[in-house]
């Protein structure tokens, strides 16, 4: 059984955006199971493929985005956690590692919606969102040193880069959660709403997103994500490169022809 949903969603100017929801709200969309790895991994493979979706939506079913691996497990020491120290390095690698890396590797920008608990690797999926929206009642926490072990998902590279290392430093040694309101403070989320207005918001956001040309999107978020490890020369050759191949794109002589014209652009990916 599938443990994410998918709803495509056509968007008026064109193109489209994906939402994606954890769908175990009765284990408050604890993951990752076995199979979670190779699901993530297909439907992230799947969007990188079709120019037609130009944004993700995340979001978790029921009370939380996802509260996390599954304590009952790690306590039996069954499916992620069964084996040798070996074994479990493996699963690791094969299974969470998969995820995060699918997840950080979509071509187009993600927004997490979210709605509620985002605590350790839920916690840190939602840190690798490009935008990131949360209800009033969501939470961020990384309790890994509460259950005596440490970061297995990347979160130590990726947290800090989010809210500094000091913020990172204080979440991580103290297992302490943050309200919504703080991880907005911090910088953790773009900004906080209603919960009642939070999909609402997350898909408008979307579909500003959405209604810009699909290529030089993909290469903008490309730009984004490498400059954060590149040094400035570094980021301008990438720049002059991607550059060129925009300018010969239709939709940059649409775009420009828009604007020329006082009107809303209509791009197609050409």
């Amino acid at each position: 059984m599938a443990f994410i949903l998918q709803e495509k969603i056509a968007q008026p100017g064109g193109g489209s955006v994906l939402v994606l929801t954890f769908d175990r709200a009765e284990r408050l969309n604890a993951l990752p199971d076995l199979g979670d790895g190779e699901e993530v991994a297909a439907i992230c493979e799947a969007v990188n493929a079709d120019l037609d979706i130009r944004c993700v939506v995340l979001t978790g079913a029921g009370r939380a985005f996802s509260a996390g691996g599954d304590l009952n497990s790690m306590k039996a020491r069954e499916d992620l956690f069964a084996g040798s120290g070996a074994a479990i390095r493996e699963q690791y690698r094969r299974v969470v590692h998969r995820i995060v890396r699918a997840f950080y590797g979509l071509e187009v920008p993600l927004i997490a919606a979210v709605n509620g608990p985002a605590f350790g690797l839920g916690c840190d999926i939602a840190g690798l969102a490009d935008i990131r929206i949360a209800s009033d009642r969501a939470s961020f926490g990384v309790p890994f040193l509460k259950l005596g072990i440490i970061p297995g998902d990347g979160g130590s590279w990726l947290l800090p880069r989010n809210v500094g290392y000091v913020r990172a430093a204080e979440m991580l040694f103290t297992a302490r959660a943050v309200d919504a309101e703080t991880a907005d403070s911090w910088g953790l989320v773009n900004r906080v709403v209603a919960h009642e207005a939070l999909m609402a918001e997350a898909l408008i956001t979307a579909g500003q997103v959405a209604a810009q040309p699909p290529r030089a999107l993909r290469m903008a978020k490309s730009l984004l994500r490498q400059g954060r490890d590149m040094n400035f020369d570094q980021t301008l050759e990438l720049s002059a490169a991607m550059q060129a191949l925009a300018h010969l794109t239709d939709d940059h002589i649409e775009g420009v022809t828009a604007v020329l014209e006082k009107r809303a652009g209509t791009f197609t990916g050409d």
